[in-house]
């Protein structure tokens, strides 16, 4: 790490010169990054996960010649001319996919084929059916095919020793498929980290019950745990957990022990913040800090436990949560993953509309990217106003508008950078 988490808790809110800047802060967590050990699993449950291995093929693909098309396998130079005058060859036999039965195809011969078939010896070509007559025992043939026309030829797709799937490869629907092509039933990979969100706030109530006066639903503990998904985490939704120092400690303790991620949401900022950075200390060292952005300033960061598992403390309001996971929590998650690039994509857009932000800080304002489809330009509209309550602007949005730390007021027409949110179905 590049500071030290002994660093003194800022105590003045107003004090610009104790800001830690946001790259600084995004570097120290993710130098925390943990990878968990690579396990072997079966293909069926790698898909969205990190190949951990070089998956070399021991089987050829395809692992014969075969049919391309339905039609008839032939040699190809019995047919050489058939686009000048029609060539009749005598059908000696069918082979359906699947065959397992050698047969050898003698000069002026052909043989029906389905998709998939394996060729008859000395076969070179398949014709297709649209080429001919579709008779069962003497075939007319009224185009001409290459050799190796309309054919799979044996380690035509991966040969014994290519590569099939890449150590840091991302498991999708294609690479499964590929490693069940190859004969592979199981895979290294590197498991999901396990993230565990913890909410805090004596006026939090869960949606199954009714607010009364003075309380609120707990948002945090299901938005960040759905945010934690979608960057590829193993998540435990811990629920609301007191602010009573004894059962916080106990409740984040015994996570520690199963999680490489913990985020507790309402652990940083006021009253509620003093209590759990004091309940906590004793599990390791804790910075809090603030971070020279909005919203989400005060936040704090510590590795806890024996392990020395990262841990976050977070503000409690839902807004700034969000903002702040995704800014500094995502990317650690997808650094564990073992993702080559942990950041989103950012791009440069042009504004739409006029936007201010707090000098100093760098801002992430919510906004709707969108594309000129005369010229694709880039173009984002900022979305509800300045406020780290509005919650109901973030559900809209599409990115983030990054707002530079000297700028106060962006006119529109400028360009901005824009981080890319998760895009909808």
């Amino acid at each position: 790490m590049t500071e030290s988490l002994d660093a003194a808790r800022p105590e003045v809110a107003g004090d610009e010169a104790e800001l830690r800047s946001v790259d600084a802060q995004i570097s120290m967590t993710l130098d925390a990054a943990v990878r968990p050990q690579p396990v072997r699993v079966a293909i069926s449950e790698t898909q969205g996960l990190l190949c951990a291995e070089e998956v070399v093929a021991e089987h050829a693909l395809p692992g014969f010649d075969q049919a391309a098309i339905d039609g008839y396998a032939v040699r190809s130079v019995d047919v050489r001319n058939a686009g000048q005058e029609p060539v009749q060859l005598p059908v000696v036999g069918e082979i359906a996919a699947g065959s397992r039965q050698p047969r050898r195809l003698q000069p002026g011969q052909a043989v029906r084929v389905d998709t998939g078939a394996p060729l008859p010896t000395l076969a070179d070509a398949v014709v297709p059916l649209a080429y001919t007559d579709g008779h069962q025992a003497k075939v007319t043939v009224h185009r001409s095919v290459p050799s190796a026309g309309y054919v799979r030829r044996a380690g035509e797709d991966v040969q014994i020793g290519d590569v099939a799937v890449r150590r840091g490869d991302t498991i999708g629907s294609a690479q499964v498929g590929l490693l069940a092509a190859v004969g592979r039933a199981k895979v290294l990979v590197y498991p999901r980290p396990r993230v565990s969100i913890v909410s805090v706030g004596d006026e939090l109530v869960d949606i199954d019950r009714t607010p009364s006066v003075g309380q609120v639903y707990d948002v945090n503990s299901y938005a960040l745990a759905a945010a934690a998904r979608d960057a590829g985490a193993e998540v435990s939704r811990v629920g609301i957990v007191p602010s009573e120092p004894k059962r916080l400690r106990e409740v984040v303790e015994g996570r520690l022990l199963m999680s490489e991620i913990v985020v507790v949401a309402g652990g940083a900022g006021g009253a509620t913040g003093d209590e759990v950075h004091a309940a906590l200390s004793d599990l390791g060292r804790i910075d809090m800090t603030r971070v020279a952005m909005h919203p989400g300033s005060v936040q704090g960061f510590g590795r806890l436990g024996p392990d020395s598992v990262p841990t976050f403390l977070i503000p409690g309001n839902p807004m700034s949560a969000l903002v702040v996971f995704e800014v500094l929590v995502r990317p650690l998650i997808r650094a564990a993953r073992g993702t080559r690039n942990p950041h989103r994509r950012i791009v440069g857009a042009r504004l739409l509309s006029p936007i201010t932000s707090t000098e100093g800080r760098r801002g992430f304002l919510r906004g709707q990217l969108l594309r000129d489809e005369a010229n694709g330009e880039y173009l984002v509209q900022p979305l509800g106003q300045s406020g780290a309550h509005l919650l109901a602007s973030l559900a809209e949005a599409n990115c983030l508008i990054n707002v530079p730390e000297e700028a106060t007021d962006v006119a529109a027409g400028e360009q901005v950078q824009v981080t890319f949110l998760a895009q909808r179905a």
